[in-house]
């Protein structure tokens, strides 16, 4: 039978049905997978050393002879191996516990390759050379040396796999295979930059023979990840661009009189952002836009000016929010906003009772309905729209590629305008959102305050207390954010949202007006509380994460975030994104008591930062792109090699090399491989 990259990792020599199972759980399945499952990091063991010349403490590897093998037995449940080795300068023994099978593994006269650490402990108490569990690897054996003697790779694991086993394993599957692999990328792209091919990078990820090796062979993967998903993108925006879209025609006069009605003048930064959505909706190309701007930065307004435009011409709008909450907040945002126009615009969420649902759906479907906000309700099946123009969706990243794809489907091609007040670093954004145009208000509206932040640790709530009963007695109003509903034997430690809530109405702020919100709640109870929030009736708003996006409360000017540490640096600054919206000046508070530095630099780069796009690239640092969204994203989750902190000029480079192709007609005639790998990142979708 023909072997195939496709076969079954089964029929690896050294795997069988049973091992299979187990590296099934590493997301290997097929011989594919597992060449392509790399090391997490490498260990230098190519350097032989001298024992003679071997400081203690230090690690090394040593070409050695076996002398002799001892076994003892210490007491009941505990044996001892030393096994004595020579390389022609000194000695050295080889300890493990509690393995005295592994006495048959050394013979007298036997050469190994040896690696490890000479124990302190070991030389203080008996003036001997000593390695505690060393590696080791034959010198005799028919087999290459895979575990020491070279750059060795470490892989992550699984329970019941082991380094060794898995060198092994992958070691026979390249042996078997490696002639199988095909060269993926245009020659022209190998010679320009200077690529290792396809083979040669892939074992150089395995079994490199040096570091320049490994550091090449990686160069060239990373690339060649960037390079097929920004193939893909840019052909996705292709064919969307290609789409006989609708042509809106600018309304001068609806657009002057909502501009004159608004009681402060757009940024410029707003209004180079306006145009750019202006002009790709008055072209014949369909619009696929990504809106980017930090909290504060008033894209809802521009994003209003674009509804606007697109009812005016005679088609409805579509706005869709993440949460019920948020999208309740736009709702009354755009009654507002557009209030000096007659237009009917309609609120539908999951909670919706199915008789009113049933009306909003038919008047959604007859026309009667010019702008329908929700959550994404507004994408089920047999909810049919009445010709739509513009659809604009808030925080994307709560989706995820899929809807965005299935948007297309709605109406006769219509614009879409996607907006986050995530600032995404523009790697990032490049990955992610490749398909898409980019907009960036990069400007905040003028007089608009700084959010006082300060770190405080648990010692100094009494303080924090009377300080916001301070600014309660002066009129402002407050949000208490915490990171469990209720409390959790599993997280001892964390504060809860309902035994704050509970401790605080009988105790310090007995004489205020609290409320409590979270997840948990029903959504017209949830609805009921923030009405009371906006009102002013609710003093103190003890909350989830549940708030974190989209409320918008002017008068609320103090934000205080318990266990501030278990919170990402992007979320944060979401959570502090809920105050300094109005005249007065805001303060957030974090109180937090953190375990170790990473969380202590977080807390202190947002006591020194407003600035989103700082938070987001130091975020990104940090917890790596796989947690900066908290959500699977393509694109991201299907890297094996390729780093978005470390590789950003590669990412350029991808883009770059992908547009030159797609710019050409049926590029994949011209280059059937290409066109067949982002068929397979089609189907991942």
């Amino acid at each position: 039978m023909k072997q195939k990259l496709s076969d079954e990792v089964q029929f690896i020599k050294g795997v069988g049905p049973r091992w299979a199972e187990r590296l099934s759980k590493l997301g290997i399945k097929t011989v594919r997978d597992l060449l392509y499952y790399f090391p997490r990091e490498y260990e230098d063991r190519s350097q032989i050393s001298q024992i003679k010349y071997t400081a203690v403490g230090e690690q090394a590897n040593f070409k050695v002879e076996v002398l002799k093998t001892e076994y003892q037995k210490i007491r009941y449940n505990l044996d001892l191996l030393r096994v004595t080795f020579s390389d022609g300068t000194d000695v050295v023994n080889g300890i493990w516990y509690n393995q005295s099978y592994l006495s048959e593994q050394f013979e007298k006269g036997d050469q190994y390759i040896i690696s490890g650490k000479i124990s302190e402990k070991n030389w203080r108490k008996y003036k001997r050379k000593e390695i505690n569990n060393p590696v080791y690897e034959k010198l005799d054996s028919d087999a290459s040396v895979l575990n020491t003697g070279r750059i060795v790779p470490i892989y992550s694991l699984t329970e019941g796999i082991t380094q060794r086993r898995l060198r092994r394993v992958i070691a026979n599957a390249l042996k078997s295979h490696a002639a199988l692999i095909e060269e993926q990328l245009p020659g022209s792209i190998l010679k320009k930059y200077n690529f290792p091919d396809l083979k040669t990078s892939i074992l150089g990820m395995h079994y490199p023979k040096n570091e320049k090796h490994q550091k090449f062979s990686r160069r060239r993967l990373a690339f060649e990840e960037f390079f097929y998903l920004q193939l893909y993108a840019l052909e996705e925006k292709k064919k969307y661009n290609e789409l006989q879209g609708i042509q809106h025609q600018f309304k001068a006069e609806e657009n002057k009189k909502f501009l004159s009605e608004l009681d402060f003048e757009l940024t410029d930064a707003q209004k180079r952002v306006n145009l750019e959505i202006r002009r790709d909706m008055e072209s014949k190309k369909t619009m696929s836009r990504l809106l980017q701007g930090d909290v504060g930065s008033g894209k809802t307004v521009v994003a209003a000016l674009a509804l606007l435009q697109t009812i005016a011409n005679g088609f409805q709008g579509i706005f869709m929010a993440p949460t019920e909450i948020l999208a309740e907040q736009h709702f009354l945002n755009f009654k507002e906003l557009l209030s000096d126009f007659n237009y009917n615009i309609i609120l539908l969420t999951g909670s919706v009772k199915t008789a009113a649902r049933k009306k909003i759906e038919a008047d959604i479907e007859t026309g009667k309905t010019d702008l329908i906000i929700g959550t994404h309700a507004l994408f089920q099946e047999g909810l049919n729209y009445n010709n739509p123009g513009l659809i604009v969706i808030d925080e994307q990243h709560r989706f995820g590629v899929e809807q965005r794809h299935s948007l297309k489907e709605k109406g006769d091609s219509p614009d879409l305008l996607i907006m986050t007040a995530t600032p995404i670093p523009r790697s990032m954004a490049m990955l992610i959102y490749g398909d898409l145009d980019l907009s960036v208000i990069d400007e905040m509206p003028p007089g608009r305050k700084e959010i006082a932040t300060f770190w405080r640790r648990e010692n100094r709530r009494q303080q924090i207390y009377s300080f916001l009963k301070e600014k309660i007695a002066a009129g402002r109003q407050a949000y208490i954010v915490c990171p469990l509903i209720e409390e959790s034997e599993e997280m001892p430690g964390l504060v809860s949202a309902e035994e704050l809530f509970n401790d605080l109405k009988s105790g310090f702020f007995k004489e205020q007006k609290l409320a409590l919100i979270h997840s948990s709640i029903a959504a017209a109870e949830k609805k009921e509380i923030m009405e009371s929030f906006r009102e002013g009736k609710i003093d103190i708003l003890v909350a989830t994460t549940v708030i974190e996006v989209g409320v918008d409360v002017s008068n609320a000017s103090i934000m205080i975030i318990e266990n501030a540490e278990r919170f990402g640096l992007a979320q944060l600054h979401q959570l502090r994104g809920r105050v300094g919206r109005g005249r007065h000046q805001s303060y957030c508070i974090l109180i937090s008591d953190p375990p170790g530095e990473d969380a202590a630099y977080r807390l202190e780069i947002m006591c020194k930062s407003n600035n989103g796009f700082l938070i987001a690239e130091e975020d990104l640092k940090m917890r790596g792109p796989g947690e900066f969204f908290g959500t699977r994203q393509h694109g991201i989750d299907d890297l094996k090699v390729a780093s978005l902190t470390e590789d950003q000029e590669l990412l350029v480079k991808a883009r770059e090399e992908a547009q030159l192709i797609v710019k050409a007609d049926n590029w994949q005639q011209h280059y059937k491989k290409l066109a067949k790998n982002i068929s397979e990142i089609e189907l991942k979708i």
